[in-house]
């Protein structure tokens, strides 16, 4: 099936690694302009440039998601390199504290992954829809997670910052549908990758006193098909809800997360 995201100006947060580069190259490949925006540019510039062999353009913008000015003007340079703002794509964010339970977290931890989390996404929708509006047309898809639809004990600033992103996505869509923008949330499950390996099952395999393959073994048994979620997952769920194939869809949680969620 053609998406029909070629030349489709494209903004995307932390896309330097992980789940946030394998969406970037997963709408490269779809034909989109690319506007890439983080604090590390270095680290985004081998991102930049492998899409750039994809056949697309893309421009790397330093943005940190938690100053609102820097939003509002990395969404003037997009404007400025591609005439419009087509899709925006929320995949920065951070984990938080892990096996920490909620009396453990300190004020401050809480304080920098709601800001994160939140903030960020916040923000830049606030810079992005001024331009969808006039357009008559956008896709806003922010990437939150299954433990900001079910909760986690030892997880709990994190997923306090996934609720409250749930939130701001739905309100964004009955504030803006009626300007032909959709606005929807991918929740991934757990997502192999450093992250997942090295924080979340080595906590789990310290405290169980098991292996790393035992904790992610063990993990994956959560779910109803009983495999840990990939980055490509995640990311043609976002090609998904970033196309107008969607066109009848806002406003959602879609879980890629292996059956867990909302089962």
């Amino acid at each position: 099936m053609d998406l029909q995201l070629k030349d489709k100006v494209t903004v995307i947060t932390g896309p330097a690694k992980g789940m946030g580069a394998a969406i970037t190259l997963a709408f490269a490949a779809e034909g989109a302009k690319l506007a890439l925006i983080g604090r590390d540019t270095k680290a985004i510039e081998p991102v930049a440039r492998e899409a750039k062999d994809a056949g697309v353009d893309a421009i790397v913008v330093p943005c940190d998601l938690t100053k609102p000015d820097q939003c509002d003007k990395a969404a003037d340079e997009t404007r400025k390199a591609f005439g419009r703002i087509d899709i925006l794509v929320n995949v920065a964010g951070g984990s938080g504290p892990v096996g920490k339970t909620g009396a453990e977290t300190t004020p401050n931890e809480f304080d920098e992954i709601v800001t994160l989390n939140m903030n960020g996404c916040f923000h830049t929708m606030r810079s992005v829809v001024p331009t969808m509006i006039a357009q008559k047309y956008g896709k806003i898809v922010n990437v939150g997670g299954t433990f900001g639809m079910r909760g986690r004990a030892g997880r709990m600033a994190y997923s306090a910052s996934k609720w409250g992103l749930r939130g701001i996505t739905k309100s964004f869509a009955l504030e803006i549908g009626q300007h032909n923008i959709n606005v929807n949330c991918v929740a991934p499950g757990m997502v192999d990758g450093p992250r997942f390996r090295d924080k979340v099952c080595a906590d789990m395999a310290r405290r169980l006193n098991i292996t790393l393959e035992e904790a992610m073994e063990r993990h994956a048994a959560d779910y109803a098909l009983k495999r840990v979620t990939l980055d490509k997952d995640v990311a043609n769920a976002c090609l998904f809800l970033a196309s107008d194939v969607s066109r009848q869809i806002t406003g959602v949680d879609l879980p890629v997360d292996g059956g867990w969620a909302m089962l």
